[in-house]
């Protein structure tokens, strides 16, 4: 046994190393360094030049932002920035997920996957293993300090990187402020040719900044199909209902719900969800529906529940376009879901790695203010014309980082 384990170590030696090395940075205590990223410079030889400005003027003199130019440079500028810094309530990412590919964009792709030579480079994922890490861990610490007290951060990342990633949000947001992690169908089913599953779905990791967050519960639809297996019964007035026992576990010692009510003692173990005063009123209103053995239940109609919408839960079926306008737009709907849920009307969204800037779009169309960020010239061309579709849109403006001893576009 002790010779196969040797064996199995040494075959797999790339695997060891590569594993090694991701651990070794996320469990090492270190301070920012951004020396990997060539970027050490101090922010006081920074500064954001305006490029273009568009839209209409919003009341309280806001104007949005649009920011071509390195990540962290940019956000160390923003943190430094008190009308930003300490007040975004919402930031959304969807960062490279250290493919070590190269993805383009063209006007004639036929799909998602698709690509040639002749497309123009969008942008490039080429940081791996710990660099990667150092790099996601560096721009998480700046948008860790730019939220809000009562804000929230998603993470948008594959199932290859996920684990990782959530290690280094528990280490900077704290374990005890970790909400979710929500599974997202991304495509359809595949029919690839592989020894293992498809792979339809990626992760998104839901973190607050603090106990106390925004949170306006976020509900969706029921489909017809649930709510005839939900509400299988059909009252003389044709309204769709279903039944609930009107006891709840555990039992009462001392207390009128441990006690016989209409001469009917709880189940073993339960104990009446109503004291008998609330249980008469049930009963008159005709809300307790009482078995041929005489059992009551609570009557629940589908009219009053399907209003509200059922609770979202931690599965999203929410399929990327499949003809992008840019590699690895995500779909728009899923974004004003995040939003809503995360933030309120006026209040600051962040992206920091913009892409094609759905998130900036939602974030518009439901009233918030917002800061894109990409390093991409093609993404910052693509956000602003999106942006400009859209009907009415509130004043935003095209910037890129400067440099005292030099301006260009950072890439």
């Amino acid at each position: 046994m002790t010779v196969v384990t040797v064996f199995i170590v040494f075959y797999n030696f790339d695997v060891y190393d590569a594993l090694v090395d991701k651990f070794k940075y996320l469990f090492q205590k270190h301070e920012l360094n951004y020396e990997n990223q060539n970027i050490i410079e101090d922010s006081r030889t920074l500064s954001i030049e305006r490029i273009g400005a568009f839209g209409e003027s919003r009341l309280d003199g806001w104007m949005n932002r649009l920011i071509l130019g390195d990540n962290l440079h940019a956000l160390r500028l923003l943190l430094h920035d008190p009308a930003i810094s300490g007040r975004v309530r919402l930031i959304y990412i969807d960062p490279p997920y250290s493919t070590n590919q190269e993805f383009r964009i063209g006007t004639e792709r036929t799909a998602t996957v698709s690509s040639s030579h002749e497309d123009r480079v969008a942008y490039r994922d080429t940081l791996l293993g710990a660099s990667y890490l150092e790099f996601l861990h560096d721009s998480l610490i700046l948008l860790r300090e730019i939220l809000a007290d009562d804000g929230s951060i998603y993470v948008h990342v594959d199932v290859k990187i996920g684990h990782y990633v959530k290690v280094l949000m528990d280490k900077i947001f704290g374990e005890e402020n970790f909400i979710n992690q929500i599974v997202r169908i991304k495509c359809n089913p595949k029919n690839f040719s592989r020894h293992g599953y498809g792979n339809i779905h990626d992760i998104i990791l839901f973190y607050s900044k603090s106990k106390k967050y925004v949170w306006n519960d976020s509900r969706e639809a029921f489909s017809e199909e649930e709510i005839r297996r939900l509400f299988p019964k059909v009252d003389k007035l044709g309204r769709r209902y279903t039944t609930t026992p009107l006891h709840a576990p555990g039992e009462t010692k001392s207390g009128v719900t441990g006690l016989p009510w209409r001469g009917i003692k709880p189940p073993k173990g339960r104990h009446w969800r109503y004291p008998p005063e609330e249980l008469e009123r049930l009963d008159k209103e005709g809300i307790i529906e009482w078995s041929i053995s005489g059992n009551p239940r609570k009557i629940i109609y589908a009219d009053e529940i399907v209003q509200k919408g059922k609770k979202r839960q931690d599965v999203w079926d929410f399929k990327d376009p499949p003809y992008p306008i840019y590699p690895t737009e995500k779909n728009l709907e899923m974004l004003k879901v995040i939003i809503q849920a995360s933030s309120n009307p006026d209040d600051i969204v962040l992206d920091c790695f913009a892409g094609s800037g759905t998130s900036l779009v939602a974030a518009e169309t439901l009233g918030r203010k917002w800061i894109g960020i990409d390093n991409s010239e093609i993404a910052i061309e693509t956000i602003q014309k999106r942006l400009l579709a859209i009907k009415k849109v509130s004043a935003f403006e095209t910037c890129k980082i400067k440099h005292t001893d030099r301006s260009t576009f950072c890439s």
